[in-house]
C-alpha cells in the first residue's frame, strides 16, 4: 500500500499541471490564480511544520494546536483569495439579459 506522504507528494504533480493549465488560459481572474498559487505557500510552509511538530515535540502537526493552526491560516488565506478573485468577476462580467 502506497504512504500518505508518498502520495501528497505524487499528488503535487496534477496540481503543478492543474495550475500551469489556470495560467496558460489566461481566463482565471487574478486574484483567484493567486489563491490557488498560495495553496502552494501552504504546503511549502505545512511540511517544515510537521518536521518541527516531529522533532521538538515528538507528535504530529494535527496535534501541535498553535502549529497546526499557523500552517492552515495559509490555507485559509488562499481560500479566501480564490473566492474573492471569482466574486470579483462575477460582479464585473455584464449581466446576459
Amino acid at each position: 500500500m502506497i504512504s500518505k506522504e508518498t502520495l501528497f507528494a505524487l499528488s503535487l504533480f496534477p496540481y503543478l499541471g492543474f495550475l500551469w493549465f489556470l495560467t496558460r488560459s489566461q481566463k482565471t481572474p487574478r486574484l483567484a490564480l493567486i489563491g490557488f498559487y498560495m495553496t502552494l505557500v501552504f504546503v511549502a510552509i505545512t511540511i517544515p511544520a510537521a518536521i518541527y511538530a516531529q522533532v521538538y515535540y515528538g507528535k504530529q502537526l494535527a496535534d501541535v494546536d498553535w502549529l497546526h493552526g499557523s500552517a492552515e491560516s495559509f490555507l485559509t488565506l488562499s481560500n479566501i483569495l480564490i473566492v474573492l478573485g471569482f466574486r470579483q468577476a462575477a460582479i464585473e462580467k455584464p449581466s446576459q439579459n
